[in-house]
């Protein structure tokens, strides 16, 4: 354990840098406690990128855990006591919402008609998505935290301090809001919405506000019991003040914001948080990606193409770049993911715990059984015309004969997958063009030397003299990738392709109907000898393309 502490202290991976500031941090005030915090907007359904707030501060969590003995807990905040300010764009019984404008999210009927509120149901959507990725975590509603008095404390300093706190919010307002600006939102007692109102005074005696509604009548009530809330800036600080929060992180929309949370948590008696500032996920025309437009790739969405440890590993890479998240992501994700499983179980401690998969297991990495790529899966889908599975395995059997679907559970899932993912995205896309002059020589010969291992001999000869190469000639052996590659190879070369990076793209487009595509000797060797020329021939005929 020593060996590996000491690993993690000098370890460049983004979580346990953080992990050791936030270790100095806890050490000098001498807390016996870390804790974590998320934060949830609950007015649409959740989506991916709340699902990689919390994943990439677990991975904090996991990292600090590894240095330190201190305990850790992690809360997820849902502030469900918000007024719904407009109608997604992505619920059914759309007519019923418009009505319930303005009411907490915990009032607003549910358009799914199977929970006590639009937000009792987007909680339980959250803590569905969180449970099916095994998050250890404390969930949180702002209508239970105001309502039960857990806020009290803080809300009445917050009265007694309103002057200080007013002070900080409007010098960040345009000045026709700072006419009507106030930290506090009452809750109508008889219509039950969330009013934008001024106040008419604040008692910093009683911890009353005093207003009028929108009909002019005037009201007083105390600032206690989810008679009032916050609004959003000035609750983010307050709720760090009243939970003693040590970390949240939170997109880079809200890095403008940070100076104005910190200082209203310190006016209200705590110390600012540690914080972490992550790049916004885009859909695949450069939009952030939306909970009320719902573009972009949902949580359920992905897992039904890729593993869910898929995803964990794309929300591990470069938090502080932006990253395009749409469905042609998933393939690459898939593969990279179990290309790092494979080297770590090589790997010595440091470079173990530089590995995204130690982030995302932790402690428990397990080992990959994806003995053929995903991408390549999806090639093959393509070429067979594969609609089950099994008959994917078939093939890969014949070239992993000891692989099974109960040897390797990954790939018999990852199988599924790519048949899903093909007639889905791939299928609808392909382009298939026939081939030139100079491709079609080119294909020709390749169907002769899969047919005729002296002529596959020969054109690797010719290849080696051409670049001046005085090489042995390579075992044949029609199993082998790197074999039938150096053919492939060898007669992009000996057809004069430059760059050689075209010879494969033609075979992709020509033979697959796509732009890019796999390793093409191991594509063969997967597929066969005899399928691949058959294909080959179709593609010359005309009959891919027509």
């Amino acid at each position: 354990m020593s060996d590996l502490r000491d690993a993690a202290m000098s370890s460049k991976a983004w979580p346990f840098e953080e992990a050791r500031a936030l270790l100095k941090r806890v050490e000098a005030s001498g807390k016996k406690e870390v804790l974590f915090e998320t934060g949830y907007g609950p007015s649409g359904l959740p989506h991916i990128g709340t699902f990689g707030e919390v994943l990439r501060t677990t991975m904090i969590r996991r990292a600090f855990e590894v240095i330190s003995d201190i305990p850790t807990r992690l809360i997820c905040f849902s502030d469900d006591l918000d007024g719904m300010r407009k109608v997604p764009g992505n619920v059914p019984n759309r007519d019923k919402l418009q009505e319930a404008l303005q009411l907490p999210l915990t009032s607003v009927p549910d358009p799914f008609e199977e929970f006590e509120s639009f937000g009792h149901h987007n909680n339980a959507m959250l803590r569905r998505f969180l449970d099916t990725f095994g998050f250890e975590y404390e969930f949180y509603s702002a209508t239970d935290f105001y309502k039960s008095g857990q806020f009290d404390a803080v809300l009445k300093r917050a009265a007694e301090r309103y002057d200080d706190i007013m002070k900080v919010m409007l010098k960040s307002l345009r000045e026709e809001r700072r006419q009507t600006y106030s930290i506090f939102l009452p809750i109508h007692p008889e219509t039950g919405r969330v009013l934008y109102v001024p106040m008419k005074h604040v008692d910093a005696e009683n911890h009353t506000v005093t207003f009028d509604d929108e009909e002019g009548r005037e009201w007083t009530l105390p600032v206690t019991g989810g008679n009032v809330k916050l609004q959003w800036k000035p609750d983010f600080g307050a709720r760090w003040a009243a939970l003693d929060v040590d970390f949240e992180m939170y997109g880079k929309d809200h890095s403008t914001n940070t100076p104005i949370y910190d200082r209203i948590c310190e006016i209200l008696g705590g110390k600012k948080p540690n914080h972490f500032t992550y790049e916004l996920f885009l859909d695949e025309n450069g939009q952030k990606i939306s909970k009320s437009s719902g573009n972009g790739v949902s949580i359920d969405e992905w897992l039904t193409y890729a593993s869910t440890e898929s995803l964990s590993y794309f929300m591990y890479l470069k938090p502080k770049t932006a990253k395009r998240m749409h469905f042609d992501v998933i393939p690459k994700a898939v593969d990279e993911y179990h290309q790092q499983l494979r080297a770590y179980a090589t790997q010595d401690t440091a470079a173990r715990l530089n590995n995204p998969v130690f982030h995302i297991h932790g402690h428990n990495v397990p080992e990959s059984t994806m003995v053929v790529p995903f991408s390549m899966l999806l090639n093959l889908a393509a070429v067979s015309g594969a609609e089950e599975k099994d008959k994917l395995w078939g093939f890969i059997q014949r070239y992993a004969p000891d692989a099974s679907p109960e040897k390797n559970p990954d790939l018999d899932q990852a199988a599924g997958f790519a048949i899903r993912y093909f007639n889905d995205f791939v299928k609808p896309t392909r382009q298939f063009r026939l081939a030139d002059d100079k491709e079609r020589a080119a294909l020709e010969e390749l169907i002769a030397c899969l047919q005729d291992e002296g002529k596959a001999l020969d054109v690797i000869a010719r290849k080696n003299a051409q670049e001046g190469k005085d090489m042995p000639l390579p075992t044949v052996d029609w199993h082998d990738d790197e074999f039938l590659q150096s053919i492939v190879f060898a007669i992009g070369k000996t057809h004069g392709f430059e760059p050689l990076r075209a010879w494969f793209s033609t075979l992709y487009e020509v033979l697959l109907g796509a732009s890019q595509g796999p390793r093409f000797g191991g594509f063969i060797a997967l597929y066969g000898i005899d399928e691949t020329v058959a294909l080959i021939e179709s593609a010359l005929r005309g009959d891919l393309a027509g």
